[in-house]
């Protein structure tokens, strides 16, 4: 891409959002957030470090009944989180929580499998091609018609964490291990990687303005992962692998998120093929940007102090610009308040700095 000198007037603000309860400024930049995105997962370099929230645009349309089931439907039609609940995909029953703004396993029903070795007798997997997807496309063509980064959640994932909504944590975790019921859960973690690359044709199909996919699979607890390095090596990765390789095959970014205290595992998620991960703060995300930055691009989280003078958040931008905008390695900024001195100066600084990386 042709270099764009900075200019001060790219420091205009020209519209605010409110995004998650904080304000969105955006300024007069020389190309869209989508394009610098699409630079962010190129072989060179942004033009400046991208927010982990703001230039998004979330897009987890009804039509797949985990987002109604979850309580996470973002699309054209408004959606009430109240209305959330119900049956999943798989018909796992959800119930939506006010306290927690999202929905839990109903604890009414049972989960239908104990033992994986029976998941072919006991799992009903949905047939995606009754959904309505023309009508979604219909509802959601204006939506994702936008120069934001269009980002659809898969949630539940194809993995453990939806392994725990079919038999309950205990006897995910013991399925993991238990040699007597790998190869079934293998079985059947192929097959629900494999359901998972159809709705994601699917939704290549009827909205090619997606430009990324988030896949949920929750590996730890705020303390440690849920099982070793070797099983998730042996267990999920090969079939990580096979999903990440097929969205890039359609040219658009495999994204992950994985709750929990699990940064020593960031090696099986380099080996699954994902592009970037935002770990929670539990994780030291500077040591895995230090150390992995350039393998996967890591969403660094950042809090500031609230009682910063301007020059002094103006200063912290500074400084890491200084140690982020590096040869080799791209990286994102976390972060659930932005100051506004702040968000002006990284983003200045951080396009003088990606203008000198790019010679």
């Amino acid at each position: 891409m042709e270099k764009i000198p900075f200019n001060e007037s790219e420091l205009k603000v020209v519209r605010e959002e409110v995004a998650r309860g904080s304000v969105v400024r955006y300024y007069d930049r020389p190309i869209s957030e989508k394009e610098n995105m699409r630079l962010m997962y190129s072989d060179g370099y942004p033009m400046w470090i991208p927010l982990g929230r703001g230039g998004n645009l979330s897009f987890n349309p009804s039509v797949i009944p985990d987002n109604i089931a979850r309580a996470f439907v973002s699309e054209g039609v408004p959606f009430k989180k109240e209305d959330g609940g119900g049956e999943d995909m798989f018909g796992i029953h959800w119930v939506y929580v006010p306290v927690a703004g999202g929905s839990m396993e109903d604890p009414a029903y049972d989960h239908p499998l104990e033992d994986a070795n029976d998941w072919e007798e006991i799992l009903h997997f949905p047939d995606i091609n009754s959904w309505d997807w023309a009508k979604s496309r219909e509802i959601n063509k204006d939506y994702v018609t936008t120069d934001k980064w269009v980002v659809v959640s898969l949630l539940n994932g194809a993995w453990f964490e939806r392994l725990i909504s079919f038999m309950g944590f205990e006897n995910a975790a013991m399925a993991m291990i238990d040699e007597d019921q790998q190869d079934a859960l293998k079985a059947l973690f192929a097959k629900t990687t494999k359901l998972y690359m159809d709705i994601i044709d699917k939704v290549v199909e009827y909205f090619p303005e997606v430009d990324s996919f988030n896949v949920h699979d929750d590996w730890g607890s705020q303390k440690s992962p849920f099982f070793s390095q070797e099983a998730a090596m042996e267990m999920i990765v090969p079939f990580m692998k096979q999903m990440t390789d097929h969205i890039k095959s359609k040219g658009l970014i495999a994204d992950l998120h994985s709750c929990g205290h699990n940064e020593t595992r960031i090696e099986a998620y380099i080996e699954g093929g994902w592009q970037s991960w935002t770990p929670q703060p539990m994780n030291d995300s500077e040591k895995l940007f230090q150390e992995y930055g350039d393998k996967i691009i890591i969403s660094v989280n950042l809090a500031l102090p609230p009682d910063l003078t301007e020059e002094e958040q103006r200063e912290a931008a500074r400084k890491f610009v200084e140690t982020h905008c590096v040869p080799g390695k791209k990286v994102r900024v976390s972060m659930n308040t932005i100051p506004a001195a702040f968000e002006e100066e990284l983003y200045k600084q951080s396009r003088l700095a990606y203008l000198k990386l790019q010679g």
